[in-house]
């Protein structure tokens, strides 16, 4: 192995690497050439948690993603016939996006681009950023080997924000969205060729040619982020907020509500398997000073599915359940605090911390994600195989008999820890001791 795939895996939890290695072991024995590419590249150069898989085969990306739900059981979420790319979920929330290597070419500023098949080199040119136009090897005779044709990786070791080509932006104004949330989430400073061309799409107003499609991606893409509040923040600085609503001036944008959301989801700790729908909740926050016309304008701008807008409606009586539950009484005992959180979402969670006052909730949901989740993250297989017996896993009486382990294991009071202390010596009189002195 390469010290190139070792510090990958190091990055990679394990359900991450496990389904790198089938598809990767599927894209090679149906003889394309695939590379790891994109965001997973960039955030484990960068030492970020890697939250998504991205793959770029030289090949019909779509046909091969096509076959891999029966090989891996995963599920097919999307597929863009144009431009021949696909969105998997793999067991354990593990998505994968698997796209054509190709080539992009504008006619024109804002235009729609004219897509064709293109070696990875080629592919790689035609992206925004240096640090995204980085691809790493997954094939046979070149595995761990890098791509890197405009020097993104010594951009992310000078933590500079570089376009690629000389009208990146002109191209796909969108990337101005994309050029702050990478400013934000990384840290980097724009390089002077970036400003520059930044500065022009603005005075052209190109930014108003963004599609509603373009937008509403980058606004699901902003949700997601850790840092969302900070990235509001500077997007309304830089007067970009209108794009996603014209209702989302200074006056209307709750940054300090989504500062708070961001304070509240340091309470997970990442080593968790946590799953939150990041969209409705980043919805319910920014659009709390927002009439429901504008409401419904932000939805239509971004394109927000009926499903995602029953979501964001639904959020608040669910967590309102969920904080009356955790206000009984009868959870007297860490097991059925944890079975009474364990009924709310994830995003249901994170909005009661968000929003409810009551301290003993606060408290008790601090413990089930600091605590009690904890507790089931480290139980170890030797410890759930002696509680289950003879069940299967998968089955409910496993399920069923995992839980009861759990149960125990939280409500398990303590060890006390014996220090023995050894008997005490001959006491000494002063006088001896004197006499030994002299």
């Amino acid at each position: 192995m390469s010290d190139h795939m070792f510090m990958l895996e190091s990055h990679l939890n394990v359900q991450q690497m496990a389904a790198l290695l089938s598809v990767q072991a599927a894209a090679n024995d149906a003889g394309l050439s695939i590379y790891l590419t994109g965001a997973a590249l960039r955030d484990m150069l960068g030492g970020f948690q890697i939250r998504d898989l991205d793959f770029t085969v030289e090949g019909n990306a779509a046909a091969f993603a096509k076959t891999l739900p029966k090989k891996l059981g995963a599920e097919l979420v999307s597929i863009d016939p144009r431009r021949n790319l696909a969105e998997l979920i793999l067991p354990k929330h593990v998505t994968i996006r698997i796209g054509m290597s190709r080539k992009e070419v504008y006619g024109k500023p804002a235009s729609k681009a004219q897509i064709s098949p293109a070696p990875i080199h080629d592919d790689l040119l035609c992206r925004d950023f240096t640090i995204n136009a980085i691809a790493m090897s997954l094939n046979k005779q070149s595995l761990g080997l890098y791509v890197d044709p405009s020097n993104g990786i010594g951009d992310m070791q000078n933590k500079e924000l570089r376009i690629v080509g000389k009208y990146s932006l002109y191209d796909d104004p969108a990337r101005i969205l994309r050029l702050f949330r990478y400013r934000v989430r990384m840290g980097f400073t724009l390089s002077e060729k970036t400003q520059n061309q930044y500065s022009i799409v603005r005075e052209l107003k190109l930014e108003s040619k963004i599609s509603n499609e373009a937008i509403g991606k980058e606004f699901r893409a902003i949700a997601a982020e850790a840092n969302s509040a900070d990235i509001v923040k500077l997007l309304d600085e830089e007067k970009l907020l209108s794009l996603f609503c014209p209702a989302l001036t200074r006056a209307k944008v709750n940054h300090a509500g989504l500062q708070k959301l961001q304070r509240v989801r340091t309470n997970v700790p990442p080593e968790l398997d946590f799953p939150v729908d990041n969209l409705p909740l980043f919805l319910a926050v920014l659009g709390e000073r927002l009439a429901p016309r504008d409401r419904s304008a932000l939805a239509k701008i971004c394109g927000l599915t009926r499903a995602e807008v029953a979501a964001w409606g639904k959020l608040e009586a669910g967590a309102k359940k969920l904080e009356r539950d955790l206000k009984a009484g009868t959870l007297n005992k860490p097991s059925k605090v944890f079975a009474a959180a364990s009924k709310g979402t994830g995003e249901q969670i994170l909005f009661v911390l968000y929003r409810s006052e009551a301290r003993l909730v606060q408290d008790r949901l601090k413990n089930h994600l600091q605590k009690y989740l904890m507790v089931q993250h480290e139980m170890t297989d030797e410890e759930i195989a002696e509680g289950v017996g003879a069940a299967k896993p998968g089955t409910p009486k496993y399920e069923k008999a995992r839980i009861a382990v759990l149960h125990k294991k939280l409500d398990a009071r303590p060890k006390k820890i014996v220090v023995e202390v050894p008997p005490p010596g001959p006491v000494l009189s002063a006088t001896i001791v004197a006499s030994a002195r002299r």
